[in-house]
């Protein structure tokens, strides 16, 4: 798990998956915890793009990730994964990991175009409290530097705006 989140090591996450039984087990066990959120993302359980995670190629709005992220933050069972999200490796410090206390973890991949789709999801600790956050880039140019250059100038802006952000506390 830590090599995973702190490193986004793909073979570590596939493993991961496997863990979770045959592809279409696997899939249904991860709904099974998005549906405790109230999302209703399909998971993807067929690798579309084989060299690709079948995981990775899921269709998962910003809006459910969020929502998804707000949820999970309070649920004392991801306790571990969210300590993890707040060690992540300095080379995978952009976008909202540039802002200081994040929690996040980002993922990437190039369309088949070869164009790269660049996003993170994360916590932000402000004056207001906690801030769940999705967001993602598609450069113009189509390159992962753009991605993360674009990803990081959010945050540059949701940092100077983090008073105004909404956000909240956990019960208890």
């Amino acid at each position: 798990m830590r090599a995973a989140i702190t490193e986004s090591d793909n073979a570590a996450a596939e493993s991961i998956w496997q863990g979770l039984g045959d592809p279409v087990s696997a899939a249904h066990k991860v709904e099974a915890v998005l549906r405790e959120a109230g999302d209703f993302t399909t998971v993807q359980s067929q690798k579309v793009r084989p060299e690709f995670t079948a995981f990775g190629q899921t269709d998962w709005s910003l809006t459910d990730q969020a929502r998804f992220l707000a949820f999970a933050a309070c649920d004392n069972r991801n306790k571990l994964i969210f300590a993890l999200m707040g060690q992540v490796e300095p080379d995978q410090r952009w976008g909202i990991g540039t802002v200081a206390g994040t929690r996040f973890k980002g993922g990437w991949g190039p369309s088949i175009s070869g164009s790269y789709l660049v996003r993170q999801i994360g916590l932000l600790s402000g004056p207001n409290g906690t801030t769940a956050v999705a967001i993602a880039a598609q450069p113009a140019s189509g390159s992962f530097a753009d991605g993360t250059r674009d990803l990081t100038a959010i945050s540059d802006w949701l940092s100077a705006h983090m008073t105004s952000l909404p956000a909240g506390h956990c019960e208890g």
